[in-house]
């Protein structure tokens, strides 16, 4: 398997001078990995990568790979409107170090799905790294259903599909049409019904706050033990709904601070959080107890 366990979609840190902070985002894959993350996903959703230039998002890519020292694979998310973009920055990710690519359908054009294939198949054939298609209906504009996804697992490169539809049907249903082909959870709050369906991983905004609960309740998932991974996912569902929201990057950056991580600001167009929204990211962050790692 390329993705099994909890791989957390990082976030990307920024300084004072609102450059990409490469030391603290070191620190924060190293505390994800000693907390139990299986791997890394660097510019993608959660890592602001629209508001990244080619450069930062290479040294985005650069930095996890040299953080991780090989212990895992580090994914670089590569969506983009073209083939052509999304191929340049496959082409720097894979230089910087990165094992596989995540890759939305093509941003801005709602394509069907002989252009959708044909989008993923530009990109498989010429990057030479294994890629996890990326199905998020809100961040794209385009659902990919389980047949489209099917025919994408017939190409060669393409391993794996994030879901975040929100439906866990999907799971079982894409599982069934396909051989070899891993399945996802994207959506934080679904993690415990994607776990029973089939999926093999989790890709995790949650795991920036918690990388340890997360790590626990894919373990207790995988040994069958529901009723404590009912529990602990009961104590997660506050942060990961928030996962849903417009404001994701946002709240688990602010997630992150309140338990003595290093989330900081945002790039604009994003804005700090109200007052009422960082208080419903402050009782998000009580649910979970005081076991979570600072």
């Amino acid at each position: 398997m390329y993705f099994e366990g909890v791989i957390p979609a990082l976030v990307t840190p920024f300084g004072e001078d609102d450059d990409v902070d490469a030391g603290a985002l070191a620190r924060h894959a190293e505390w994800l990995l000693e907390n139990g993350a299986t791997g890394l996903v660097g510019t993608g959703t959660m890592g602001e990568a629209q508001s990244l230039s080619a450069a930062e998002r290479r040294l985005v890519i650069e930095t996890l790979v040299e953080a991780s020292d090989g212990r895992v694979t580090v994914t670089a998310g590569v969506s983009s409107e073209t083939p052509a973009a999304s191929l340049a920055f496959a082409s720097d990710a894979a230089a910087a170090g990165a094992g596989a690519l995540m890759l939305l359908p093509p941003l801005g054009y709602h394509g069907d799905e002989r252009e959708i294939e044909a989008f993923y198949r530009a990109v498989a054939e010429a990057s030479g790294l294994p890629i996890m298609a990326y199905n998020n209906p809100k961040a794209s504009g385009t659902d990919m259903l389980p047949g489209v996804v099917a025919r994408l697992a017939e190409l060669d490169g393409i391993v794996a599909v994030k879901e975040c539809s929100g439906d866990a049907r999907r799971i079982a249903e894409i599982l069934n049409a396909t051989d070899d082909f891993e399945v996802l959870v994207g959506g934080d709050d679904w993690a415990l019904e994607g776990f029973a369906a089939g999926a093999t991983g989790w890709i995790s905004g949650v795991a920036n706050v918690a990388p340890r609960e997360c790590a626990d309740l894919y373990r207790l998932c995988a040994e069958g033990s529901l009723e404590p991974a009912r529990e602990l996912h009961g104590r997660l569902l506050p942060l990961g709904r928030l996962d849903m929201k417009p404001k994701l990057v946002q709240y688990f950056k602010a997630a992150m601070d309140i338990v003595g991580r290093e989330g900081g600001p945002s790039r604009p167009p994003r804005l700090e959080l109200t007052a009422e929204e960082r208080r419903e990211v402050e009782e998000a962050v009580r649910a979970l107890g005081a076991g979570v790692a600072g």
